[in-house]
């Protein structure tokens, strides 16, 4: 039982280390905010270079927090789960908290 439930946590500890860059946060931000963007765009958005961009998108896809469509030859990517945005919620929650207790 035991292992099981530490491969869950280990399992939530990707996703959180994936969302645990300003970066990765704004592409994920972008993306709840606007369906499908393709890399350029988001380049655009947090104003790095296409690879770096496309590294941190690997991240993502790979923690499984975004997934990607190829339509010709562009790739763009979304949310795979309009649930992210609770995780938005949750960290403005514990800002509102921590700035309330100062």
């Amino acid at each position: 039982m035991a292992d099981a439930s530490t491969r869950r946590y280990e399992a939530w500890a990707r996703i959180i280390r994936a969302m645990a860059s300003p970066t990765r946060l704004m592409l994920v931000d972008e993306l709840t905010r606007n369906e499908d963007r393709c890399v350029c765009e988001l380049a655009a958005v947090v104003g790095a270079d296409i690879s770096t961009v496309s590294r941190h998108l690997l991240m993502l896809r790979q923690a499984g927090i975004i997934d990607e469509e190829k339509r010709g030859k562009m790739v763009y990517y979304h949310v795979r789960s309009s649930l992210v945005s609770r995780f938005f919620e949750f960290a403005e929650c514990c800002l509102g908290q921590a700035a309330e207790e100062q």
